[in-house]
Parts: structure tokens; C-alpha cells; sequence
């Protein structure tokens, strides 16, 4: 056995192959290639002498002696990690940290949080992704990310969440538009989220409980072109407060009276449970102190 031939990256790279479950996973999280992290881990269990991995089909598990090296190294790594923030303070942090985050979040507390953010931990790195729910959970799971801000409820055994707040909506359209669905039109077009969106299911249940033909349905998976085909005369829409603020107070977007309550969307932070890094483990605990109520009334 050739320990003192075993570096940390050799062990780092272990680690997240154990947490995201593939080599390629824990390549693109290293930012390296799969063939660099297949080498490490051939190099790893020449100088440990033992086999890590055995080979199932096409997929690889982690043997008894890979499975113990993960459980007994991580917690060193880790507190290895906080020995030197201990001396340097997370303003010396350093590495990449990917953020998902869906449009909502992305207009109403992303941005003040991660201007806060940078000024405190100048040297990490930020990767924002802005997407739908449902595929902002899917790339965590997988790895892609390292923390969402998500409508929920998040309900996963492999993800830590906490709760943001909430996020009322409101019915909209263009003045003209508003003034001829209080005429009595109906048939009016009425824009929604895609159908994994929480706001579509929201839409749903109002316009089954009011007076609009529910062929007049349309969907976009983008809340901002909603909002630009509403400002153009093109329907009504459900949207979320924060993001049309400004064209309500402009005019361009005018209020829809006597239409059903809608229920307002819950927000959340998330992170993988195994993720256990301590500059990501803080900032999700700052995340979590966030609430939206400070920033979208």
C-alpha cells in the first residue's frame, strides 16, 4: 500500500462519485473529464492495493472496501474544509457553486441574494441556471446543480429543503383586453405555464370555477413571453406579482376583477443531503433565511 501516493483529490473525487452516482456525474461536478476521474480512481486503488468499484453490466458500484474508505474519509475532508475557512474565513472560499433557480425566484430574491453573496465570498464562483421546477429538482438529483430555489412543496428523501415564503398571483391582461372580458367575452385567450409548472395547475382550478371557455387554454414555458403576449392584446394570464409590478403600475397590464382567488405558490431552497461542503452547507443557510415577503410586496 502506497498511502503516501494518495492525494486529496483522489479521495475528493471518491466522494462524489459516492454522492452523484456516476463517473461522469462526479466529472462534470469537478469540472474534469470522465476518462481524468476513471484514472484517479485506478491510480486510488493501485496505491490502496485493493478494489473500490466492481462492475455490475454497465454500471459500477462501490465495494465493502470503497464503501468504508467514502464513510471514514468524508467526515476528514470535511473537517479538514473547516480548518481552513477557520483561518481564513469564508471570504477566502473558493470553487464553483451551481444555483437553479425558476423565474420567479429569479426576479423577486435571486438577485439582492447573490449580490450579498459575491460581496462576502468574492472568490466562489456562481453558475445560474434558470428553469422550470420539475427540471430544476431533476438536476439536482442528478448533480448538475448544488442548490435550487424551487415552487413547492419539494418532498425527496435525497434533498434538504426549507421554506422562502410565498408568492401571491394575480390575473391580468392588457387594459383593452380586461375591458372586453368585463363586457362579458369568454372566449378570450387565457395563457398558463406548461403543465408541470404549479401555476398551471392554479390556472386550471380558476378557470374551471369561472366564467371562461376552457378550449381558450394556452400554454408557454417561459412567465416573461406570457407576460409580453399579454402586454400585446394577446389574452389573460395568472402571473406572479413580483415579476409584473412594473407593468401594473405603468398600465400596461391591468387587473381582472371578479375572477376566483388564487391560491399563492410556495417557494423553497434545496440541496442534496449528501452534500456536505462547507461553503455550500453556508449558503444554503443563508438561503433559508431568505423570505419573500421582504422582497415581493
Amino acid at each position: 500500500m502506497s498511502i503516501n501516493r494518495v492525494s486529496l483529490y483522489h479521495l475528493e473525487t471518491l466522494l462524489w462519485i459516492d454522492r452523484l452516482g456516476t463517473f461522469s456525474a462526479a466529472a462534470e461536478r469537478l469540472n474534469t473529464t470522465q476518462p481524468t476521474v476513471s484514472a484517479r480512481m485506478r491510480e486510488l486503488e493501485q496505491r490502496l492495493g485493493t478494489a473500490l468499484f466492481r462492475r455490475e453490466g454497465r454500471a459500477m458500484s462501490l465495494t465493502a472496501a470503497g464503501r468504508k474508505l467514502v464513510r471514514d474519509c468524508d467526515p476528514l475532508l470535511r473537517d479538514m474544509q473547516y480548518a481552513l475557512l477557520g483561518s481564513g474565513g469564508y471570504g477566502e472560499a473558493s470553487g464553483v457553486v451551481r444555483i437553479g433557480a425558476g423565474e420567479i425566484a429569479a426576479a423577486s430574491c435571486l438577485p439582492a441574494f447573490v449580490a450579498e453573496l459575491k460581496a462576502d465570498m468574492p472568490n466562489v464562483g456562481l453558475e445560474i441556471e434558470i428553469d422550470l421546477t420539475a427540471n430544476l429538482i431533476q438536476q439536482l438529483l442528478t448533480g448538475r446543480t448544488d442548490m435550487a430555489f424551487a415552487a413547492g412543496p419539494i418532498a425527496h428523501p435525497a434533498l434538504k429543503t426549507s421554506p422562502i415564503g410565498e408568492v401571491e398571483l394575480v390575473w391580468l391582461a392588457s387594459p383593452a383586453v380586461a375591458s372586453a372580458f368585463a363586457g362579458g367575452e369568454a372566449m378570450l385567450p387565457v395563457w398558463s405555464l406548461a403543465s408541470h409548472s404549479p401555476i398551471h395547475g392554479r390556472m386550471r382550478e380558476a378557470i374551471a370555477a369561472s366564467r371562461i371557455a376552457q378550449k381558450s387554454l394556452n400554454l408557454c414555458n417561459n412567465a416573461r413571453t406570457m407576460i409580453d403576449i399579454a402586454k400585446a392584446g394577446g389574452g389573460i394570464g395568472i402571473f406572479p406579482q413580483p415579476m409584473v409590478r412594473g407593468e401594473v403600475a405603468s398600465g400596461a397590464l391591468a387587473p381582472i376583477d371578479g375572477m376566483p382567488a388564487l391560491a399563492p405558490v410556495e417557494f423553497h431552497v434545496a440541496m442534496r443531503v449528501a452534500d456536505t461542503e462547507p461553503v455550500l452547507t453556508q449558503i444554503f443557510e443563508r438561503a433559508a433565511k431568505l423570505n419573500l415577503a421582504d422582497v415581493s410586496g
